[in-house]
């Protein structure tokens, strides 16, 4: 067999193996994993956002975020935009604002441009919602 094609041959059963085996694993963090979340909002979210309920930094808490009145939480100045989105922060909104927050509420003085990854939205989800 020609070395080249041993190679080629090996790097496909390597990722089929892969794929194989890391199908369960996906589907068992399919909630989140709220312990990485925690890491991520640190290294992402905490110099401008507190855990602490009523501690505002340079954005408002987000402690029990999750249900909440987008642009009504006490003791925070919003932006026009966010004080009149008008909508509870579930999941599914959070989702996407972390995605993409200038796209979600325009006008929003959040200086954030997203979180593209999924996997990683999940996790800091899962932390935001056990952080009631």
């Amino acid at each position: 067999m020609i070395p080249w094609m041993k190679r080629t041959i090996l790097t496909a059963m390597a990722a089929a193996a892969t794929s194989v085996t890391m199908a369960p694993a996906a589907a068992q963090t399919s909630a989140g994993d709220a312990a990485h979340g925690r890491t991520l909002y640190q290294a992402q979210c905490a110099a401008c956002h507190s855990v602490v309920a009523g501690k505002s930094l340079v954005g408002p808490s987000l402690k029990g975020v999750v249900g909440r009145v987008a642009g009504k939480s006490a003791g925070f100045a919003y932006s026009p935009a966010m004080s009149k989105a008008g909508f509870k922060w579930d999941k599914a909104r959070l989702d996407a604002y972390i995605t993409a927050p200038a796209k979600t509420v325009p006008g929003n003085r959040m200086p954030y441009g997203g979180m593209p990854d999924s996997a990683q939205r999940r996790d800091l989800l899962a932390y935001l919602a056990s952080n009631k």
